[in-house]
């Protein structure tokens, strides 16, 4: 698997790797990612399927949270938003009878007004991003999967029928309540991958795809939904490994599990591994799953087991170290 890859990165003295994530928990890994390779050698595309306009400001809640999260920045408690927040414009809102149900602190207001005033003098959402991180200190690359939209709307039960929502309606106005019946990408066939996306994945100095332990439904099939994106995945020789977002049959953030549970699939890595079959070449799971390693073999052939429950700095580290040794790339 790669083999020609490893060893092309031994003789660079550089290993270049390129990793797929949505929020949360792709963040934790793009982060201790950050501290084992270089700026110049780890590049992340983040989900943009959860973008919406709200007040009328360009909200991208994985992006966000994936650059407070690098920068040293991101509310440690919740895994999203600012560290210190404040929320006086969001009780003026509501005392005024506004939108709150979507919570935007003072301190990340001023990153979604800043975004939101160069997109409309049409500067591109990776340059933007580019920017923007940059501001709070982030040196290597946070790409969008692409500048043009692509939104998740999520089909679920309603009286008589059922209706369609933005993922943004149902995940956090409605949080989660109503049974989803089904996910739908709307722009998927004319939203293009981003350019620096693109030329990563054909990189010939690639050595790694990561997919990184974020909802496969929700942060990782936005991506995979762009045009041309899963062909390149099933016929690159370079090693992709995805980590299981699951750990003891329960997943550790979001709505996962009801999630997967309405759309009839059982509630384990297997079946992680069994929807990312076509496009992985190596999965790793939790230790404390390793029981079904033996099932996951069956499906794709390279199985790592590791801690993949990220708490400290430490944690996610060894998880990026783990990962990268899994491959045979040098740490």
């Amino acid at each position: 698997m790669g083999n020609s890859q490893v060893s092309n990165s031994q003789v660079r003295n550089k290993r270049k790797v390129l990793a797929l994530c949505g929020g949360v928990g792709g963040a934790k890994l793009a982060l201790g990612l950050s501290h084992v390779l270089g700026d110049d050698e780890l590049s992340i595309v983040v989900n943009t399927g959860d973008d919406f306009t709200h007040l009328g400001l360009h909200i991208c809640p994985d992006i966000d949270t994936v650059t407070y999260t690098l920068a040293g920045c991101v509310n440690t408690e919740t895994g999203w938003g600012r560290a210190g927040e404040t929320g006086e414009f969001m009780a003026s809102l509501s005392a005024l009878g506004g939108e709150d149900w979507f919570y935007l602190g003072d301190k990340d207001l001023a990153m979604h007004v800043e975004r939101t005033q160069r997109l409309a003098a049409g500067e591109g959402l990776g340059a933007v991003t580019q920017a923007l991180s940059g501001k709070l200190g982030v040196s290597l690359p946070i790409i969008p999967m692409s500048d043009d939209r692509l939104a998740t709307k999520v089909e679920v039960e309603s009286e008589g029928g059922s209706i369609t929502l933005p993922f943004q309606d149902y995940f956090v106005r409605q949080r989660c309540e109503p049974k989803l019946k089904a996910i739908h990408f709307v722009g998927r066939e004319t939203a293009q991958p981003h350019p620096q996306f693109l030329a990563s994945l054909q990189d010939p100095d690639l050595d790694l795809i990561v997919i990184c332990p974020s909802n496969p439904f929700l942060s990782i099939d936005p991506i995979l939904a762009l045009p041309g994106i899963r062909g390149i995945l099933q016929k690159t020789t370079v090693p992709v490994v995805a980590i299981s977002p699951i750990i003891g049959g329960a997943a550790v953030k979001g709505p996962t599990a009801k999630i997967m549970a309405e759309l009839g699939l059982k509630m384990n890595s297997i079946t992680v591994a069994d929807y990312y079959q076509d496009i992985v070449s190596g999965f790793i799971l939790d230790r404390r799953d390793a029981g079904e390693a033996d099932a996951i073999r069956q499906i794709i052939p390279r199985v790592g087991v590791a801690q993949t429950w990220m708490q400290s700095l430490e944690d996610k580290i060894e998880l990026a170290r783990e990962t990268l040794d899994f491959v045979g790339l040098d740490v």
